[in-house]
């Protein structure tokens, strides 16, 4: 399951985790799209936006995605490989009874419009129902961001409720709405499977 350099495709892109190297890529995208995502995302340090970081997180995300605790990839138009264009996040995979984690996704400015995060996402939801085994994917949104809103409600999402003061954004604490999708096919993994069949089995005690 867990690939050393895991890549996804679709017909117009390829995702995949990064690599030692990509730093000057990733830093490209976040710097290019830096003004774009402040209504969107929390306030970023000041060394995100240097190269050293992206070296030492890059490292910590394949660790993650290795240890089965996140995993990030990054898209890319298949003509022009070398240039990131978004982002796409599995993270706090919690396994156990829940099988279930949070999605996030960005997109270039100037990628927007042309249905690509959707496209990216239908691959990603399904890697993570059909090859990770979870259960439900957890999304959340600012209640006006309507392209945010439309990409989930395409994918299947259903609006769980809201919650006020979610996340600090821009200066202040923002209400968020709360989607998830559960995988209508869902088996356990190998390794999970004797603990979902105790789940199952009535206790004697």
């Amino acid at each position: 399951m867990y690939t050393p350099d895991l890549e996804l495709s679709t017909p117009r892109l390829k995702l995949r985790l990064p690599r030692a190297g990509d730093a000057a890529l990733i830093l490209d995208y976040v710097s290019r799209n830096k003004k774009f995502h402040t209504d969107t995302n929390p306030v970023a340090s000041p060394d995100f936006y240097t190269e050293s970081f992206w070296n030492d997180r890059i490292e910590q995300l394949r660790d993650e995605y290795h240890g089965d605790h996140s995993l990030r990839l990054y898209m890319s138009l298949h003509e022009d490989p070398s240039r990131f264009i978004g982002a796409a996040s599995l993270s706090q995979i919690t396994r156990g009874p829940l099988q279930a984690c949070y999605l996030g996704y960005t997109l270039d400015c100037e990628a927007e419009g042309k249905g690509l995060m959707t496209e990216a996402l239908k691959t990603v939801i399904a890697y993570a129902f059909d090859s990770m085994h979870l259960h439900r994917i957890m999304a959340n949104h600012l209640p006006e961001n309507k392209r945010s809103a439309n990409v989930l409600a395409r994918l299947g999402f259903r609006i769980d409720g809201s919650t006020p003061d979610y996340l600090f954004i821009n200066g202040k604490w923002r209400e968020h709405v709360m989607t998830s999708l559960t995988n209508p096919n869902w088996r356990p993994r190998e390794e999970d499977r004797a603990m979902f069949e105790d789940l199952r089995t009535p206790s004697t005690n």
